[in-house]
């Protein structure tokens, strides 16, 4: 049974960084892409970033790239992301997904593609 758990999420002044984390407590992710979304307050759930099973080649949403970096530890079965020069607009609930029909190199960034989902962890950038 795959089951995201996201940790990590807090409130840090624009510039500062913060990295969130994402175990599947089922242990059963290894196989699949992974993959962060973000949704504001009243705005749609938004693509950040994703990473197949290989942990490579990682793909990400225009909003963050250069500043964020997804990784991935199959042992832990977990993914990280990392989050530099975070800017107000980041503030965001951020979630973690998996996609079991994802099992190749190339990840998806459509939501509609990941089943499971975790409860989420809010990041909070004030200027």
């Amino acid at each position: 049974q795959v089951q995201p758990v996201e940790s990590g999420g807090g409130s840090v002044q624009a510039g500062g960084s913060l990295t969130l984390s994402c175990t599947d407590s089922g242990y059963a992710s290894s196989s699949f892409c992974m993959a962060w979304f973000r949704q504001p307050p009243g705005k749609a759930r938004e693509f950040v970033a994703a990473i197949n099973k290989y942990g490579i080649e990682p793909d990400y949403g225009d909003p963050v790239k250069g500043r964020f970096t997804i990784t991935r530890d199959n042992a832990e079965s977990s993914i990280y992301l990392q989050m530099r020069s975070l800017k107000p607009e980041d503030s965001a609930m951020y979630y973690c997904a998996v996609d079991p029909s994802g099992s190749g190199a190339v990840c998806s960034e459509g939501a509609s593609w990941y089943t499971f989902w975790g409860q989420g962890t809010q990041v909070t950038v004030s200027s």
